[in-house]
């Protein structure tokens, strides 16, 4: 599975900043300035994830 396969639910966070994150998957989510940034970086974070749960020959959640 990839990042496509997954919703994305991006959201301002007051005062500053933007949260976007994977609600299927336990932490992964980031929290950047910007929209475009927070969307990058939860690119990385779920590739992280993804890598630490076929490290553990774990499936990655299904998606809801």
């Amino acid at each position: 599975m990839s990042l496509d396969d997954y919703k994305v639910v991006l959201y301002r966070n007051q005062p500053d900043g933007w949260v976007a994150e994977v609600p299927a998957i336990p932490g992964c989510y980031s929290l950047m300035p910007s929209r475009e940034e927070a969307i990058a970086e939860l690119a990385g974070v779920f590739q992280m994830i993804a890598e630490e749960y076929q490290e553990r020959s774990e499936p990655l959640p299904l998606v809801h």
